[in-house]
């Protein structure tokens, strides 16, 4: 496969037929944190297996459909449902989806994921800013050839994750209901959870949380110049920081329950950006 700009293109020029305006904000909801496009109005709703060139879905809570709509006045568009490297895609595929969303004309991306509370200070529940993250496994998504259009072969990590971008996100933080940290996010690839032992290498190299999606994409976004805002919802505590199994239904659990105070926190972010 030939993943150059008319490839994306084709994705874009398609969306952009439907949607009939161009976005200003790329938002990425994570597993059971699809409550949120609720707050999309007047949405145009297309189904991923609709897009030509696009991946398919199949991760539990993603709902696999990309929106279209106004939240707090801003022009959105909303993916509800990522993709992962455990789903089967390599790490090309998973270059696809921001790389559309850059060609429909988004100005920042916001990142959301639920992930795994590795710092014994965070709690279920919590919302973790992310800071920078740890990627030591597997290659990366700009590998092979570059595509010169979208952004240089070799391109800066020094602030992935817009420092502007994290301090309105604490400054709102402040009048949230919620817990808000700001740290480092460990990627894993899965789809099996950390063994008690990885956890305690993940805190000792700095992680602060631990997932399995989000790093790909910040990757991409970085290659052509997007801004990214990520945040971690700690929807349950890691291998052996409890004595308990990890399951993914308190994953589930975890999202409804701050469903609306979450929701609430996203929005209000968008109206300041």
């Amino acid at each position: 496969m030939t993943y150059d700009l008319a490839y994306y293109k084709k994705s874009a020029d398609f969306l952009l037929d439907k949607f009939g305006e161009r976005p200003e904000i790329g938002i990425v909801l994570g597993s059971g944190l699809g409550h949120f496009a609720g707050e999309l109005e007047n949405p145009v709703v297309v189904s991923y297996s609709q897009i030509p060139n696009f991946l398919r879905s199949t991760a539990v809570g993603h709902a696999g459909e990309m929106l279209f709509g106004t939240v707090a006045g801003k022009r959105v568009v909303c993916m509800s449902g990522r993709f992962h490297y455990y789903e089967g895609y390599s790490l090309e595929e998973l270059a696809i989806p921001v790389r559309v969303l850059k060609l429909l004309g988004i100005r920042t991306l916001l990142l959301t994921n639920a992930a795994g509370a590795v710092n014994t200070g965070y709690k279920p529940g919590d919302i973790m800013v992310i800071a920078d993250h740890i990627k030591l496994s597997l290659g990366s998504p700009m590998r092979g050839a570059n595509v010169e259009e979208l952004g240089p072969r070799f391109f800066d990590m020094s602030s992935v994750y817009a420092p502007a971008l994290r301090a309105l996100a604490l400054e709102l933080a402040k009048k949230s209901p919620l817990t808000v940290h700001e740290g480092v996010y460990f990627f894993m690839p899965g789809p099996q959870y950390e063994t008690p032992a990885e956890i305690r290498a993940i805190r000792a190299l700095g992680g602060d949380a631990v997932g399995m999606s989000t790093v790909t994409e910040a990757l991409t976004a970085a290659h052509c110049g997007l801004p990214v805002l990520a945040l971690s919802v700690m929807t349950d505590m890691a291998a052996g920081v409890l004595p308990v199994p990890l399951t993914s239904r308190e994953v589930i659990e975890t999202a409804n329950a701050i469903e609306k105070p979450f929701t609430a926190y996203v929005r209000d972010i968008i109206s300041h950006l």
